[in-house]
């Protein structure tokens, strides 16, 4: 049985590892890695034409008003006239946390298709470069995929390495809820893969979904594939700070304001998506029961008390995931706290037996997939405890010590 507690002298070791992983990626990738992700053009475009339009002569309202105010404005409308704002302001529309969920799919189709069509055009433009056009076809091909019948898309925004997010299930009459936040190198392009599915988001919430649907067969779920913020690209500079994280997290607790009901949600992160999580965890509502993370490089705090949230924490790590041997400390800015998965961080530790490495925690037939449905149902006395945690299961209502492995 392998321990999840360190010495003080492999802290020492790995403090000094982390400096000189530090000055590797800095010269490597340059200071410029730190730059600001430049403002999505496209999605700002629609919004200000937005904010200059109207109906029955009154200016709509502002599209940051709170998401309450805004469900009670696109209630006050008639069908045709929110599906006329739908195609007048797709991206705006599509991206508006408030705007009904139905509406939102519609004026995110409305958004790829306008899209589609600039990217084929951009396909046979003779002033774009090989990888230009190469580009422009691989941006059309995943808006094709993204328009296919049935696909509930969230939020869209093509500019830049993209943003999308994508839902599986009723989300308007779900009983309980999951969000899945990826990590890094996830953008338009990866949201959904063919070579090894269940490492992409699509991939993620499809088998979470299912999952979910056998843990609770009796109980309405919905499953909210979230790739809408700019994730750090590859183990660089980005991915050592929380600059992404805290940039996602506002745009993460926007949404989880704005979801409509009162069904409990379960937050899934994964990776960086873990140091998002973290981040947002004091801001989010109290109907998130939940934060579940898996192959974490920390949460940016030094106990799952710091994170300033009464949803329960729970934290998983396979034996063969490499983000293990990731330093966990936080120097300045750099490094994202302690192991979530250590004893002394206190969160509820999962089994993750055959996730089979780092991205292999959503892979049917798993303990770490059984567990993270277990969870997001609230079948909490079906979960597996890792063998190292004593308190996986303490003060949980109606389970016993049986669910430990």
């Amino acid at each position: 049985m392998t321990s999840f507690d360190t010495s003080p002298q492999l802290n020492v070791g790995r403090a000094l590892l982390a400096l000189a992983v530090v000055f590797v990626m800095l010269a490597t990738t340059g200071w410029t890695a730190l730059r600001t992700h430049r403002e999505s053009t496209d999605l700002q475009a629609s919004l200000d034409k937005w904010r200059h339009g109207s109906v029955h002569g009154l200016h709509l309202p502002d599209p940051r008003e709170d998401p309450a105010k805004l469900t009670r404005f696109f209630a006050s409308l008639t069908p045709r006239e929110r599906d006329r704002l739908a195609h007048r302001y797709p991206l705006a529309v599509g991206n508006m946390n408030g705007a009904p969920v139905s509406l939102r799919y519609r004026a995110n189709h409305i958004a790829l298709e306008r899209a589609r069509k600039v990217e084929r055009a951009r396909m046979h433009d003779s002033r774009l470069s090989a990888a230009g056009h190469q580009d422009a076809g691989r941006r059309m091909h995943r808006y094709e995929a993204l328009l296919e019948p049935g696909r509930q898309i969230l939020a869209f925004d093509p500019a830049d390495s993209g943003r999308v997010a994508e839902v599986f299930g009723d989300l308007t009459r779900a009983e309980r809820i999951s969000v899945v936040v990826p990590g890094v190198d996830t953008d338009l392009l990866t949201f959904q893969r063919t070579n090894r599915p269940y490492s992409a988001p699509v991939g993620m919430a499809r088998a979470l979904y299912a999952a979910e649907r056998q843990a609770g067969p009796d109980v309405r779920t919905a499953v909210i594939a979230w790739a809408d913020y700019t994730a750090p690209a590859g183990l660089g500079v980005d991915a050592a700070t929380a600059m992404r994280a805290a940039e996602g997290a506002v745009r993460l607790n926007a949404l989880l304001h704005a979801l409509p009901g009162r069904a409990p949600v379960a937050m899934v992160c994964h990776s960086y998506g873990s140091v998002l999580c973290g981040v947002a965890a004091h801001d989010m509502p109290r109907r998130v029961s939940d934060i579940a993370v898996a192959a974490s490089p920390g949460m940016r705090v030094s106990k799952a008390s710091g994170l300033g949230t009464p949803a329960r924490v729970w934290a998983m790590r396979d034996a063969t995931d490499w983000v293990q041997d990731v330093p966990y400390l936080e120097v300045a800015w750099l490094g994202h706290g302690a192991d979530p998965v250590s004893s002394a961080f206190g969160a509820r530790v999962l089994s993750a037996h055959d996730a089979q490495g780092h991205s292999g925690y959503f892979q049917p037939g798993t303990d770490s997939l059984r567990n993270l449905a277990a969870v997001g149902v609230g079948a909490y006395d079906e979960v597996t405890c890792a063998r190292e945690n004593d308190v996986c299961l303490a003060g949980m209502p109606g389970t016993t010590t049986a669910g430990r492995a």
